[in-house]
C-alpha cells in the first residue's frame, strides 16, 4: 500500500476512535490498518464472470483467487457478478448491495493468528426473483465470458447423486414449457445460450464449482438432458461449442456466525456477512475456456489436462473424512471437528479410515502424495481457530454420503477391501435419523431434500435393519452387496439395542476393522 494512502487511513481512524465503520467503498480508507483493502481501482472494474449460487465457499475461493489476480495484474475486466435465483438469496443480496459488494475474508490460522482482508472482486449481485430479465440480459452480454455456478447453492432439482436432472420437477417442467421465463439454473443457462447463439455472440464457458467428481462433465450432461427436451438444435450447438472444464476446489469454509460478525465490530468494522476460512486453498482445473480466463495460475491455481486423480483424493479423504467426524461426532455429542480430534479415539478412528479404506483405492497416485494430503487433512481438521461445525458438515447428508462415502465403499467392495469403518458411519446416521422421528431431536439437519423418505426408512429400521439401505437414490445397490450388508446390519442393530458409539468405535479399532 502506498505511504500516502496508509497515512490517510491512520489519520482517519484516529479521528473516530472506537466507532465501528460500515463496510462500503466510501469507507475503505477508514478501516483499521489491520484490514487489507483492494489496491486496484474498483470504479473501473467490470464483470467478465457471472456466478450463480454465491455461497460462502465461492466467496472464500474463486472470488479470492480473482481478487488476487486483479491485484497482481491490473486487468479490470474480470470482476464477478453474483446471481441468486431464489427468495432465500435476498438476505445476501441486500447485504452485498449495502456494502458495495464488499465483504471481509477472515482467515484463521491454527496458531491463533487471524488475517482480515476486504475482497473487492464482486461488482454486482442480481436477484432473479426480482428481475429475471436483468439476469438473462447480463448472461447474454458479450462481456460475460465465464458463467461459474454451484448447483447445490442455487437450490435446483437434480438427483441427489448428481447423476441426472429431475425432469418431472415442477420448476423444470415450467422451464421446458416456458423457456423465456426460467426458474432454474438450467433454464437460465439454456435461454442465455440461445440468445447468444441467435445474436451471433460466442458462448460463455460454464465452470462448475460443485464438489463432485468430474463436475464440468456432470453439468454438461445435466444441461444437455434438459435442452435436448426443450430445443434439440440448441442442444447440438451447446454440445459442439460450449466448454465445461472439470475442476477441483478445496478450502474449508465454516458457516458465518453471529460471533464472527461481532468480532469484526469489536475491531471497528461493521460487516453484516463476512466469510471465515482456513489458510489452505487449492484449485486445480482443466484449461478449457472458450473465451479466455483470468491468469489464475499466477496467483496459485494450477491447470492440468486431467484433474481426476486430485479430485478423487480430495473428495474421498477430505469430504469423506468430514462425514466420519460429522456423524460419529454428533452422535457422541461433539460440536466441531477440532473438538473431535482432541479425543484420541476419534483421531485414531479417522486415521484408520483414511489409511485402511480410502488410501488403497487411490492407487493411481503416489504413496507420498497421498500420505502428505492425508496428514494435511488431519491438521486442517484440528485447526481450533476455525470452529468448523459438525452441523454444517452433516447438512444435506443424503447428497454428501452419495458423493463422498458410497463410492469409497463400492470401490473397496470391488477390490475386496475393508468397509466396516464406513459402515459404522452409515449406521450412526441411520440411528440419528431414527432419533429425529422418535425424540424430535436435532438429529437431521434442515434442508435435506430426502428428509421425509430418510426419516421413514430410519424409523422402520427396528423391523427391517436394511430399510435405510433401500433408499437407492443415496446408496445405489449397496443393499445387494453381502459384505457391506453383513457389516452394516451388525452395527446398526447394536446401536438400536443401545450400544454406545464409543464402544463400537473402540471395538472396530481393536478388531483391526477387517472384513
Amino acid at each position: 500500500m502506498e505511504r500516502s494512502v496508509l497515512s490517510r487511513r491512520l489519520a482517519l481512524r484516529r479521528s473516530s476512535p472506537g466507532k465501528p465503520v460500515r463496510l462500503n467503498q466510501w469507507n475503505l480508507e477508514r478501516l483499521p490498518i489491520a484490514f487489507k483493502v483492494p489496491g486496484y481501482d474498483r470504479d473501473r472494474l467490470t464483470a467478465g464472470i457471472l456466478h450463480i449460487g454465491l455461497s460462502g465457499f465461492q466467496r472464500s475461493h474463486e472470488a479470492v483467487y480473482t481478487d488476487d489476480y486483479l491485484e497482481a495484474s491490473g486487468n479490470l475486466e474480470w470482476g464477478i457478478c453474483g446471481v441468486g435465483l431464489n427468495e432465500s438469496d435476498r438476505k445476501i443480496a441486500d447485504v452485498l448491495q449495502r456494502q458495495d459488494f464488499l465483504y471481509t475474508l477472515v482467515t484463521r490460522h491454527p496458531d491463533g493468528e487471524v488475517h482480515y482482508r476486504v475482497i473487492g472482486s464482486l461488482v454486482d449481485y442480481l436477484l432473479a426473483e426480482d428481475d429475471p430479465e436483468a439476469v438473462l440480459a447480463r448472461m447474454s452480454d458479450e462481456s460475460i465470458r465465464i458463467v461459474s455456478l454451484s448447483v447445490a447453492e442455487a437450490g435446483d432439482g437434480v438427483g441427489v447423486t448428481g447423476d441426472e436432472l429431475d425432469l418431472d420437477r415442477d420448476e423444470v417442467r415450467h422451464d421446458l414449457a416456458r423457456p423465456a421465463k426460467p426458474l432454474t439454473i438450467f433454464g437460465y443457462l439454456a435461454e442465455a445460450l440461445r440468445r447468444r447463439r441467435d445474436a451471433g455472440v460466442p458462448p460463455f464457458t460454464i465452470q462448475s464449482c460443485d464438489h463432485v467428481e468430474q463436475n464440468g462433465a456432470m453439468i454438461r450432461r445435466l444441461l444437455l438432458s434438459f435442452v435436448s427436451r426443450q430445443d434439440p438444435g440448441l442442444a447440438e450447438w451447446i454440445a459442439a461449442e460450449v466448454a465445461f472444464p472439470n475442476s477441483m476446489m478445496d478450502r474449508i469454509t465454516p458457516v458465518t456466525t453471529s460471533a464472527d460478525i461481532a468480532e469484526l465490530e469489536q475491531l471497528g468494522v461493521k460487516d453484516h456477512w463476512p466469510v471465515c476460512c482456513e489458510p489452505f486453498a487449492q484449485w486445480v482445473s482443466e484449461d478449457d475456456f472458450s473465451l479466455g480466463r483470468p491468469a489464475w495460475e499466477k496467483v496459485g491455481a494450477r491447470f492440468a489436462a486431467d484433474v481426476r486423480d486430485e479430485e478423487t483424493m480430495k473428495l474421498r479423504l477430505l469430504n469423506g473424512g468430514h462425514l466420519v467426524l460429522g456423524h460419529l461426532g454428533r452422535l457422541h455429542g461433539y460440536g466441531t471437528t477440532d473438538e473431535c480430534l482432541r479425543d484420541e479415539l476419534f483421531t485414531a478412528y479417522l486415521q484408520r479410515f483414511l489409511e485402511k479404506e480410502v488410501t488403497p483405492i487411490l492407487a493411481r497416485l503416489s504413496d507420498g502424495e497421498v500420505a502428505a494430503y492425508r496428514e494435511a487433512v488431519m491438521e486442517r481438521f484440528r485447526n481450533p481457530a476455525l470452529r468448523d461445525q459438525l452441523v454444517r458438515i452433516c447438512s444435506e447428508s443424503s447428497t454428501k454420503l452419495a458423493r463422498f462415502l458410497v463410492p469409497t465403499i463400492q470401490d473397496n467392495l470391488a477390490a475386496g477391501g475393508s468397509v466396516r469403518l464406513a459402515a459404522l458411519v452409515v449406521a450412526a446416521w441411520c440411528y440419528r435419523l431414527s432419533r429425529q422421528v422418535t425424540e424430535e431431536s436435532s438429529a437431521v439437519e434442515a434442508g435435506d431434500v430426502l428428509q421425509d423418505e430418510l426419516q421413514a426408512a430410519a424409523a422402520g429400521t427396528r423391523g427391517d435393519a436394511l430399510a435405510l439401505l433401500r433408499v437407492r437414490s443415496v446408496f445405489g445397490d449397496l443393499v445387494e452387496k453381502d459384505a457391506f450388508v453383513e457389516a452394516y446390519q451388525e452395527l446398526v442393530t447394536k446401536l438400536f439395542e443401545g450400544r454406545g458409539i464409543r464402544e463400537l468405535m473402540e471395538a472396530e479399532l481393536a478388531a483391526g476393522a477387517s472384513l
